[in-house]
C-alpha cells in the first residue's frame, strides 16, 4: 500500500463514518436499530451496490469482528450497574447457559427437520443464533424504561452468553466428530471459570491501581481503563479461558469502582463502542452478496420463527421457573432476545474452518438477523407498554455529570423531558439531600438562579451542584421525582432512591 492508497482509504473511511453518524439520527427517530442502517451502508458500497467494492475475506472479517466485540462488551460492562444485576445474577446465568442449550437444541432440530440441513450444519446454525447480541441489547434496552430486574437480567445475559456460544460454534466447526456431550460441557465450564477468574482479577487490580496512581493527565484515564479491559480479554484467551467473559466482568468491576474522571472515561468508551459497531456492521455488509440470498430467505424465516416463537420462550420459561418471575416479564424477555452482529460474526467461523455449506449458513444467519431485528427492535417498547412494564407517561431523566475535582463535588446537568412528572414541581419540593442544590435554571434561552418557589417546566435545563457523598443520592432523587412527581417516596414511587429521605 502506497501513501496515495492510504489517502484514498482514509477518505472513504471518514466519509462512511460521517454517513453512519448522521444515520444514528434517522435510526433513533424511526425506532430502527442502528445496526440495520450500518449493514445497509456496507451493502450499498459493496459488490452489488453503488460502490462496487469487492470484499470476500471472511478471515479478516472474523478477526475485526472479534476485536469490535471486545470493545462493545467493554463498553457495555462499564455501563452496567452492579446494583441492578446483583439480584438477577442467578437468573441471568441460567439464561446464558441452560437457556442457550435449550435454544441450540430446539433450533438445530428445526433446521435439520424443516429445511433439511445436515446435523453439523444445523447445530452450527443453532449455536450461532442462540446468543443475544450485546450491542443490540445495550442500545435498545437503555432507551426503554423497564423494571430494573428485567433490564438487569437481559443486559447480564447478553454479556455472559457470548462466551459459551463461541465455544460451541468452534467445537461444531472443527473437523472431525464432535466430542461427547459431557466432555464439551466440561470444557465450556472450565473456560468460563478461567475467564471469570481472569476478568475479576484484572478488573480488581486495575480499579485499585487507577484509584491509587495519579496519572499526569486526565485524558490518560480513559485510555488506561480500555487497556485494562482489553488486557482481561487477551489474558483470559491466552490461558485458554473465555476472553469475552473476562472482558465483560473486568469492565463491570471498573465501571462500578468510582474511578477518577469517570464521565470522560464513560464518554470515551461510548465513542469507541459506536466506532466498533459501525466498523463491524459495515464490514459485514460488505462481506454479504445480496444476489446470493434469494434461495435462503425462506429457510432463514423458518429457522427464525422457530427460534423466536418456540426456542427462546421455552428457554426463558424453563430457566426462570425457579425464580418465580411474573409471566409479563417472561414474555418481554422472550421477545427481547435480540440478535445483531454477533451471530453474523460467528457465522464466519465455519467459513474460515472450511465447513461444507458454510456460505449457506452465513446467508441464512444474515437474513434471519436482519428480518427479525427489524421486527423485534421497534416493537419492543410497544410490547413493554402493553404488558405494563414500561411507564409511557414518565420519560427517563437524562443526567450528565462533570466532576469538580478540586472542590470534591459534581455538577449535574438535567433536562426536564416531555412527559416528565417533574413538570409543575417547585424547586423546594424536589427535597434534594443536604449537600446538593439547584443552582441555575435555563428556560427558553434565559438563565436565572431559582428560588425554592420556582416551578419547573418541561424543557427546563437545571444545573445541580452536589458534594461527593450525596452525588448518587441526588441523582436517584431527581430520577424518582421525574417518574413519580413531588410525592415520590411518600406513595411508594421510586422506592430505590436511597438517601432521598435526607432532604426531608
Amino acid at each position: 500500500m502506497t501513501v496515495h492508497h492510504l489517502n484514498q482509504l482514509l477518505l472513504v473511511c471518514s466519509l462512511v463514518l460521517l454517513v453512519a453518524v448522521a444515520a444514528v439520527r434517522i435510526s433513533s427517530r424511526s425506532g430502527l436499530p442502528s445496526l440495520l442502517v450500518y449493514l445497509g451502508i456496507g451493502i450499498a458500497i459493496g459488490q452489488d451496490g453503488i460502490g462496487d467494492i469487492q470484499f470476500d475475506n471472511a478471515e479478516l472479517t472474523q478477526v475485526i469482528g472479534y476485536a469490535a466485540l471486545v470493545v462493545i462488551l467493554a463498553e457495555g460492562g462499564l455501563g452496567t450497574k452492579w446494583t441492578e444485576i446483583r439480584p438477577v445474577l442467578p437468573s441471568a446465568a441460567a439464561l446464558a447457559l441452560a437457556g442457550v442449550a435449550v435454544s441450540v437444541g430446539v433450533t438445530a432440530t428445526a433446521a435439520h427437520l424443516l429445511i433439511g440441513l445436515e446435523w453439523r450444519q444445523a447445530l452450527i446454525i443453532g449455536a450461532v443464533v442462540s446468543s443475544t447480541d450485546a450491542a443490540a441489547v445495550f442500545s435498545v434496552l437503555r432507551k426503554v424504561p423497564l423494571p430494573a430486574r428485567v433490564r438487569g437480567t437481559l443486559e447480564a445475559e447478553s454479556g455472559f452468553n457470548d462466551a459459551p456460544v463461541v465455544i460451541l460454534v468452534v467445537a461444531f466447526s472443527t473437523a472431525g466428530p464432535v466430542e461427547h456431550w459431557y466432555v464439551l460441557i466440561g470444557e465450556i465450564l472450565l473456560e468460563l471459570a478461567i475467564g471469570a477468574a481472569v476478568g475479576l482479577a484484572v478488573g480488581w487490580l486495575g480499579a485499585w491501581g487507577l484509584r491509587h496512581v495519579a496519572l499526569p493527565a486526565s485524558g490518560l484515564y480513559p485510555i488506561a481503563v480500555m487497556a485494562i479491559a482489553v488486557t482481561a480479554y487477551a489474558g483470559g484467551a491466552l490461558v485458554h479461558g473465555s476472553g469475552f467473559l473476562a472482558v465483560y466482568l473486568a469492565s463491570m468491576l471498573l465501571g462500578n469502582a468510582k474511578l477518577p474522571h469517570w464521565p470522560a472515561t464513560r464518554g470515551f468508551a461510548e465513542g469507541l463502542g459506536w466506532l466498533a459497531q459501525i466498523g463491524m456492521f459495515v464490514l459485514l455488509g460488505l462481506l454479504v452478496a445480496p444476489h446470493e440470498l434469494a434461495d435462503d430467505i425462506v429457510p432463514a424465516l423458518v429457522v427464525g420463527l422457530v427460534l423466536t416463537m418456540v426456542a427462546r420462550p421455552l428457554g426463558v420459561v424453563l430457566c426462570l421457573m425457579p425464580f418465580r418471575v411474573p409471566w409479563q416479564e417472561q414474555t418481554l424477555m422472550s421477545w427481547a432476545g435480540l440478535r445483531g452482529a454477533v451471530p453474523i460474526v460467528l457465522a464466519t467461523i465455519p467459513m474460515v474452518q472450511g465447513v461444507d455449506g458454510s456460505e449457506r449458513i452465513f446467508n441464512i444467519v444474515f437474513v434471519l438477523v436482519v428480518v427479525y431485528t427489524l421486527v423485534q427492535g421497534p416493537t419492543l417498547p410497544g410490547l413493554a407498554r402493553l404488558l405494563r412494564l414500561g411507564d409511557s407517561g414518565a420519560a427517563d431523566l437524562g443526567v450528565e455529570s462533570a466532576p469538580l475535582e478540586r472542590l470534591r463535588g459534581h455538577l449535574l446537568s438535567v433536562t426536564v423531558p416531555a412527559g416528565s412528572r417533574m413538570h409543575g414541581v417547585e424547586v423546594g419540593e424536589l427535597r434534594l439531600p443536604a449537600g446538593s442544590a439547584v443552582t441555575l435554571v435555563v428556560r427558553d434561552g434565559t438563565s436565572f438562579v431559582p428560588s425554592p418557589e420556582t416551578m419547573l417546566r418541561r424543557g427546563d435545563e437545571l444545573l445541580v451542584v452536589a458534594t461527593d457523598p450525596v452525588r448518587d443520592a441526588a441523582e436517584r432523587r431527581l430520577r424518582a421525582v421525574a417518574r413519580g412527581g413531588k410525592l415520590a417516596g411518600w406513595l411508594g414511587t421510586g422506592r430505590n432512591t436511597e438517601g432521598s429521605q435526607a432532604g426531608r
